[in-house]
């Protein structure tokens, strides 16, 4: 099937699932912690069971005593519980980690976090021990002084491991998704190219992409959001961006020529999301509404 039609397919399928499906999973939103060191600016699936979901979580700090990583597991209609952990003291605390992508393949145990200067941290996590150690530090390939990058995700695509990240924008400037082949062994990506990118709403204050994750046929979906200072008023949406896919051994980009939100909200400031698979599967989002906390919310669900 040629992908451009996989494409389509995804669309309307995905916007059927977001209007009418009644997941298990999803309630109301769910608040996570109350406070600006606690919101959510990247997350990413650890571990899928019966009646639970694990999360791996990054906060944006930027000051010694704050936490930079977390997990957080829902349990049926519970509220989230929310687990800090240890930043490993032989390495450089992180200033402001804005983005979180697991490493497919890899037992879900290893993942990379990214700051918004560009700055990569490969990282395993321990599950029973709760504990993390940096497997190794890098950098992406196209940093400028003007670099503020707050999605990044990996994705195999017909068998070449593809790295995607985004410059968020702002207002009248456009959002930047760069994409090229993640190097596991040498911890490199080159780069293959990138795209400009707005969204329709929201307007005013927007950040074109606050997050971005890609499934394994290449789809590529992405939040935005609009922040009017620490006590809000915020505003987000969520969309299919494009894909990527392979011609020949190139890695090719085409955005969607026509963005439709396939979900908004006028009071969340969504920075994080992760893709679920599975029937009881959806695309859970989590936010950094500064004062106001974290949330997180299963786009789709019951209310």
């Amino acid at each position: 099937m040629p992908r451009l039609l996989r494409l389509i397919i995804n669309i309307v399928i995905l916007s059927a699932l977001l209007l009418i499906s009644q997941q298990v999973w999803a309630q109301d939103w769910r608040p996570v912690r109350g406070g600006i060191p606690f919101g959510i600016s990247g997350m990413a699936l650890i571990e899928q069971q019966s009646n639970r979901l694990d999360f791996l979580i990054v906060h944006d700090n930027k000051k010694p005593n704050q936490t930079r990583l977390a997990i957080i597991s829902i349990k049926g209609k519970k509220q989230p519980e929310y687990f800090p952990l240890n930043w490993p003291s032989e390495i450089e605390l992180p200033i402001d980690l804005e983005a979180l992508t697991s490493v497919t393949q890899n037992e879900n145990s290893d993942f990379i976090a990214l700051s918004s200067t560009g700055k990569a941290y490969y990282l395993r996590l321990d599950i029973p021990k709760k504990t993390i150690s940096i497997i190794k530090e890098f950098e992406l390939p196209v940093i400028t002084q003007k670099s503020n990058f707050e999605a990044f995700g990996l994705q195999y695509i017909d068998g070449k491991l593809v790295a995607i990240w985004a410059d968020r924008g702002e207002g009248e400037t456009a959002a930047t998704i760069y994409f090229g082949e993640f190097n596991s062994k040498t911890y490199e990506i080159k780069l293959s190219g990138y795209g400009n990118l707005k969204v329709p709403f929201p307007s005013g204050n927007v950040r074109h992409i606050s997050d971005l994750k890609v499934d394994s046929l290449g789809i590529v979906y992405i939040t935005s959001a609009s922040d009017a200072g620490d006590d809000g008023p915020f505003e987000s949406a969520l969309y299919v961006a494009g894909y990527l896919g392979l011609c020949g051994n190139y890695i090719n980009w085409r955005p969607n020529p026509q963005l439709v939100p396939l979900y908004r909200s006028h009071y969340h400031k969504i920075e994080g999301m992760e893709l679920i698979p599975g029937a009881e599967g959806g695309v859970i989002v989590g936010t950094d509404d500064e004062n106001l906390g974290s949330y997180v919310y299963i786009v789709g669900g019951s209310n």
